[in-house]
């Protein structure tokens, strides 16, 4: 009798738990559920901010978010492992194949225009550089200047291979660490470097990193010439971002295959509302769309 009584209080307690499972499961829906999405490093810090006040705005709404370079990232996406990534570029046409080919529609979308800054220690006297000047350092060439990277696997890496047309970086002259906050901890304690990452890292409120930020100082930049950019020296300052005269511009986007009208299309769609750009704008890079002005006009007695 006592085994009996004993078996069917666990059966009780198997379908009890059961039941509460079915309860407490949260369906999916564009502002609910679990979505995991992939963060390329060097613009980790405004999707943190997007997600952080998403989930107050959304409670039911949780993210797994991995923030990697970009290219520890992508066999993660084109897998098919992970179908949401946030990235500083669109797709190359190579990459959409993995998608095309099994017939998943590639939603994306531009939320923000990210800067990659060129900082430097404050106690040095150069507080410019030009265009020519990187590639010249990129390509090998005899230079005096040093550049370190964020990251050997990271999107800022790709971006300026492309911009000197090369393969691989040259054996001396430039340098890599493996994050954006060690190039920031490098540069704050060491002249000899030029550090190279996202503005949204040198944008932030991190407090973490507070102490070493007010060791350093951003570079002016100047365009080559013919180029938007090239009549004097800019910095990555919101207005330069939304201009467009800063030199080092990249979009940040999301890219949803999901497949599905989800949390991964409603997250989408909030970056792009009133609600993400203000968040956008107050990190101090450019919104994809200027938000007008409200005018509150109060009635005189």
């Amino acid at each position: 009798m006592k085994n009996f009584l004993l078996i069917f209080c666990m059966l009780a307690l198997l379908v009890s738990c059961k039941r509460k499972n079915k309860v407490d499961a949260v369906k999916e829906t564009r502002t609910s559920g679990t979505l995991r999405i992939l963060v390329d490093e060097s613009v980790g810090p405004i999707v943190q901010d997007q997600i952080n006040i998403f989930g107050l705005d959304y409670p039911d709404a949780k993210f797994e978010a991995t923030v990697k370079p970009e290219e520890k990232l992508l066999p993660s996406f084109l897998n098919d492992s992970v179908r949401v990534i946030v990235l500083p570029r669109l797709l190359t046409k190579a990459e959409e194949k993995y998608y095309n080919q099994r017939n998943i529609k590639i939603n994306s979308s531009r939320f923000a225009i990210d800067g990659i800054a060129l900082i430097t220690n404050q106690g040095n006297i150069d507080s410019t550089i030009n265009v020519n000047e990187v590639i010249d350092i990129l390509q090998g060439k005899k230079s005096d200047k040093k550049l370190v990277f964020d990251n050997a696997y990271s999107s800022t890496f790709q971006y300026f291979k492309e911009l000197a047309h090369i393969s691989q970086f040259p054996a001396t002259g430039v340098y890599s660490k493996n994050s954006s906050k060690e190039v920031i901890k490098l540069i704050a304690e060491d002249k000899k470097f030029i550090g190279i990452l996202g503005v949204n890292w040198i944008t932030g409120k991190d407090t973490e990193m507070s102490e070493y930020l007010s060791k350093i100082k951003v570079l002016g930049v100047k365009n080559v010439k013919g180029k938007v950019g090239d009549d004097q020296f800019y910095k990555p300052t919101q207005d330069n971002l939304i201009n467009g005269v800063y030199p080092f511009l990249r979009n940040i986007n999301i890219i949803d295959c999901e497949g599905r009208d989800g949390l991964g299309t409603g997250f989408a769609t909030w970056l792009r509302s009133q609600r993400g750009q203000l968040i956008v704008l107050k990190s101090g890079l450019g919104p994809h769309k200027l938000m007008p002005r409200q005018i509150n006009l109060t009635k005189g007695n």
